[in-house]
């Protein structure tokens, strides 16, 4: 892969499935990557604890990765749970809302990672800012849309006189794909790291070992990640 232009890049890196896949994308395109993770009171805070191994495993499955991996942050953002009446962030029942999405939607939340992690790449000299928002297989969140996305690319761009570009590699592929992709960047090895050490469930359970990974099995996250799974082995058999 050709390194692209610019002045590296920082991901927002949970610990989850689809930020570690996006890591691994930046990771073979910029000729440095730092990561940036959000403590803001959730009940899957586990995913936090996944981070460390991820880093250190990623490096180890490529030198030109492990050259290009940088520094790691981590902000305290208890506010944004302090008020959020969610599923993410309260022990309740996952259900729908009466605004039509599911109870798990913490409003505003990418937008105010977006608005941290530019406000640190700013500091760090980083022109490209990678989330893992996906609109093609997700929740319907309106903050993981594209237009959403693009406006606040122009706001930030505005508001610091800038030119950050936000990047969001997975934002037309679905869960299989996702997948897919993985295993392109980083072969069998990352998949299996992918299964073995992310962690997507949103009640933060670590416990059960699927074939797709750890989790409860049965929350909107859960279900997500297997079906992808499920359609991404059935397609290699196939293929």
């Amino acid at each position: 892969m050709t390194l692209s232009s610019g002045s590296g890049a920082l991901v927002l890196f949970s610990g989850g499935q689809d930020s570690t896949t996006t890591l691994a994308w930046a990771l073979d395109r910029f000729d440095r990557v730092e990561t940036l993770g959000f403590d803001y009171g959730q009940r899957h805070k586990v995913e936090l604890d996944c981070r460390a191994i991820l880093r250190t495993s990623m490096a180890g499955l490529n030198p030109l990765w492990a050259e290009r991996l940088g520094e790691d942050h981590t902000l305290d953002l208890a506010t944004l749970g302090a008020v959020s009446d969610t599923a993410l962030t309260r022990d309740t029942a996952i259900e729908m809302s009466e605004s039509g999405l599911p109870n798990t939607f913490v409003p505003g939340r990418n937008i105010i990672f977006l608005t941290f992690a530019a406000a640190l790449a700013y500091r760090r000299g980083l022109k490209h800012i990678v989330g893992g928002m996906c609109e093609t297989d997700f929740s319907g969140y309106p903050d993981c849309r594209d237009d959403t996305i693009k406006a606040l690319q122009v706001a930030l761009n505005l508001g610091m006189d800038t030119r950050f570009v936000l990047e969001t590699p997975l934002m037309w592929i679905d869960k299989a794909q996702t997948w897919e992709l993985a295993e392109r960047l980083g072969g069998q090895t990352l998949v299996d790291l992918i299964v073995e050490e992310t962690h997507t469930c949103y009640l933060g359970e670590r416990g059960a070992r699927h074939a797709w990974g750890h989790g409860c099995g049965t929350c909107p996250a859960c279900k997500l990640r297997a079906d992808g799974f499920s359609r991404y082995t059935a397609e290699k058999v196939s293929g």
